[in-house]
């Protein structure tokens, strides 16, 4: 077990929505942490020494003590496990499951399809031109799932009125599609009036890409 004395370390790119979950959940939790950038621009996550954390190369990476963590979802739920403040998952089986449910939408159906390295992909392979229509239609189809998904469970937050896994997802995909990918948030109203909700909402508001120190403005 690692020992609780020592600081957390998040690896994390200011503009990443894996690690903006992450920072989301660190925020919750109280937990202090040190914030070591990793500038996916400049192609540090394929340096060897980063490679060593990740094989994958992706961030973010947490390490505490002696265990080095990759992969947000993994990240979090370690994260709830040994500290149980703030529970990210509710007690109740069905509520629990809608949660996965709406996590996977995002960590499986979107984020994936809109990451640097995918839109490098089409940029070179098909046109430049057909990154942000792509990104777009992945939203969108995206969005669609997850408003009809919450739409009897919605509260303040996602699933009620108190924060759940499924808003720490949530809130770091609504921020890039609202404000990167140009999507109207008329489209989308749940998803608008949670995306304002967590805008106002202290832990997200401290975990945002342009509040973190290698933002570039």
């Amino acid at each position: 077990m690692a020992s609780d004395n020592k600081k957390l370390k998040l690896y994390s790119y200011w503009r990443s929505s894996c690690s903006f979950r992450v920072r989301i959940a660190l925020n919750l939790k109280g937990l202090k942490y040190d914030y070591i950038p990793v500038n996916l621009l400049k192609g540090e996550q394929s340096h060897p020494e980063f490679l060593k954390l990740n094989p994958v190369g992706f961030v973010p990476v947490l390490v505490d003590g002696d265990l080095v963590l990759a992969d947000s979802l993994a990240i979090i739920m370690y994260l709830d496990d040994k500290y149980p403040q703030h529970p990210l998952l509710p007690s109740d089986i069905h509520k629990r499951a809608i949660n996965f449910q709406a996590t996977h939408i995002v960590s499986s159906s979107i984020q994936p399809l809109q990451n640097i390295s995918f839109l490098n992909y089409i940029g070179e392979k098909v046109s430049p031109d057909e990154k942000l229509p792509w990104v777009q239609s992945v939203l969108r189809k995206g969005f669609t799932a997850l408003e009809k998904l919450l739409k009897d469970h919605t509260g303040r937050y996602a699933m009620g009125d108190e924060i759940f896994l499924a808003d720490v997802f949530l809130a770091p995909q609504l921020h890039a599609a609202f404000t990167r990918f140009n999507i109207p948030m008329n489209e989308f109203p749940i998803m608008s009036r949670l995306h304002e909700t967590y805008n106002a909402t202290p832990a997200f508001q401290e975990a945002l890409p342009q509040n973190q120190p290698d933002a570039v403005h």
